[in-house]
């Protein structure tokens, strides 16, 4: 049979948004076009479960929609399960301590850790996040203030940050081989 989970979807500006429950905590929180990865999560965790369509499992729908119309703290009280190794369990409860509007760099994450030398150890427990959002990975940025790794891509990051009002740097424009080769 397996463990039986309760999913809903959400529109919102950032695209759909998938949410996994047990029916009374948030197991997962993905966007549409990432369901491999959710799935193979939720498989990885659990083995067999059984999905069922469900509206606001366990409040967290809700509560989703109240930090997207601009209520930033909405998500503060959301009960999450992530699952994870110890590791990625304490990355993650710490995480869940950064206020909205604010960021912190990987190493400072490491250092509140405990860990100051973790800070690639720390990149890659945010990247296997699996309730984006409401364990807030996209407060974490780069040590030079720049927009770095977000599984769901930098756009979406960018416009989370900007939605909890966090101003951000601008960052220089690349330039394509062809600038380059003039400036040889």
């Amino acid at each position: 049979m397996g463990q039986d989970l309760y999913a809903d979807r959400i529109e919102s500006p950032i695209g759909t948004i998938l949410i996994i429950s047990d029916g009374t905590r948030l197991c997962a929180l993905d966007y549409r076009g990432y369901d491999h990865r959710m799935t193979a999560f939720l498989a990885a965790r659990y083995g067999a479960y059984q999905l069922h369509d469900a509206e606001d499992p366990g409040g967290a729908s809700t509560a989703v929609r109240a930090y997207l119309a601009g209520d930033v703290t909405a998500l503060d009280a959301v009960a999450a399960d992530p699952g994870g190794t110890p590791f990625q369990a304490h990355v993650w409860a710490e995480l869940r301590r950064i206020p909205a509007g604010t960021t912190i760099t990987y190493g400072e994450l490491a250092q509140r850790i405990g860990q100051p030398t973790a800070s690639r150890a720390v990149g890659h427990a945010n990247s296997l996040n699996p309730v984006a959002i409401v364990v807030p990975c996209h407060r974490v940025i780069g040590a030079d203030a720049t927009l770095t790794g977000y599984a769901g891509g930098l756009d979406r990051k960018r416009w989370l940050l900007e939605h909890e009002g966090v101003r951000l740097r601008e960052e220089p424009k690349r330039r394509n081989d062809a600038q380059l080769s003039l400036l040889s």
